[in-house]
């Protein structure tokens, strides 16, 4: 799959950070640690084979207490990610739990396009009149 291939090249901007893991043999899920933003200020798109997700702050986050910080340590630049999805790989899901968003993926293959077993049927031998020639007959010459 793609994403696994996506794992391991190495790009200069690693933030925010992010985990990949495989749950089930059609079950994928996307782990990024995006401490610092709510829900509404990350959006996630997918195009075809493409899954943008990025984080965009919506304004002041000082809170209502108006105070003001000595050091602040928690990231809050804005952020775009992207990962290439294999064919037939769709999002199914996603959340955002103590400053973890989940992103699960699943690989879903039309039938048509799944492999397909074909059974052999037993004992179809024609009747010696039947039988048809494959190549006709050799003359010497």
């Amino acid at each position: 799959m793609d994403l696994e291939r996506t794992s391991r090249i190495e790009t200069i901007d690693n933030w925010p950070p992010y985990n990949i893991a495989k749950t089930s043999d059609d079950d994928y899920r996307i782990t990024m640690a995006v401490a610092g933003f709510w829900q509404a200020e990350l959006t996630l798109t997918q195009e075809q084979n493409m899954l943008v997700v990025s984080g965009q702050k919506t304004g002041d986050d000082e809170g209502d207490d108006k105070s003001q910080y000595l050091h602040r340590g928690i990231a809050g630049r804005a952020f775009q990610r992207r990962f290439e999805l294999a064919d037939h790989v769709k999002v199914v899901g996603a959340a955002l739990v103590n400053g973890l968003l989940t992103i699960d993926l699943k690989r879903e293959i039309p039938e048509e396009m799944k492999p397909r077993k074909i059974e052999v049927a037993a004992d179809t031998t024609l009747p010696k009149g039947a039988m048809k020639q494959i190549e006709g007959e050799k003359k010497a010459a």
